[in-house]
């Protein structure tokens, strides 16, 4: 019969836990990056609430559809690619 060591479980599984931690913070900084910049008022008002990024002003989807030339990507799609990359780094380190 098999025995599982709980306390190296619950050790691995925080560790699992809190590798992600900084994750939403760092996305944002990403779409910030991402944002056209002219006045500053789209980087500005783009915000962390719990772990959701909130672009709080009426053109920020004109923006994310690639309506500015200087980010004609948009914000969205950079920074799941960016996610999805990081995660994957992140992971290949354990």
């Amino acid at each position: 019969m098999a025995k599982v060591d709980l306390k190296s479980y619950n050790q691995q599984q925080t560790k699992l836990e809190r590798l992600f931690d900084d994750l939403p913070a760092e996305a944002l900084k990403v779409f910030q990056a991402n944002t056209a910049y002219r006045t500053g008022n789209a980087r500005r008002s783009t915000q962390l609430q719990g772990n959701k990024i909130v672009a709080d002003y009426p053109y920020s989807q004109r923006l994310d559809e690639g309506y500015s030339r200087q980010r004609p990507q948009g914000m969205t799609g950079p920074t799941e690619q960016w996610i999805q990359e990081e995660v994957k780094r992140r992971l290949e380190k354990l």
